[in-house]
């Protein structure tokens, strides 16, 4: 995939932001929830595994979410596929961490989705 420098401009780079934005909080989330931080919900009950599992799962999701921000601003296509993955699994797994913390669960949901919108509709190039 080839470096697109006219693209890396408004609603690209908005995107970009939200996803590094996601990103960082995500790794904050994940590093949390695997020290077992307080600000959690004692004795929530997840669907798949517990909070330190899924605080593992957020943290790799942060990380890749960061590395495909940064693609953004070069202007690079891998930037875009990864980023719809990183945010589409994002949301995901926001959705199945609910129980530990509501609030942080769907505002990260609703910055996934702010990003999936603006990734996956077509360019006007």
């Amino acid at each position: 995939m080839t470096s697109n420098p006219d693209r890396a401009t408004g609603w690209w780079v908005f995107a970009g932001i939200i996803l590094g934005v996601a990103g960082i909080l995500n790794v904050i989330y994940g590093i949390a929830a695997i020290d077992n931080a307080t600000f959690f919900t004692e004795n929530a009950k997840y669907i798949v595994s517990d909070l330190s599992t899924w605080g593992w799962v957020t943290l790799i999701i942060g990380v890749i979410q960061l590395f495909a921000a940064a693609s953004l601003f070069t202007g690079g296509g891998f930037g875009r596929w990864i980023g719809i993955f990183a945010a589409a699994a994002s949301a995901i797994a926001a959705l199945l961490s609910i129980p530990g913390n509501p609030f942080w669960s769907l505002a990260i949901f609703a910055l996934a989705l702010i990003v999936l919108y603006e990734l996956a509709k077509p360019s006007r190039a």
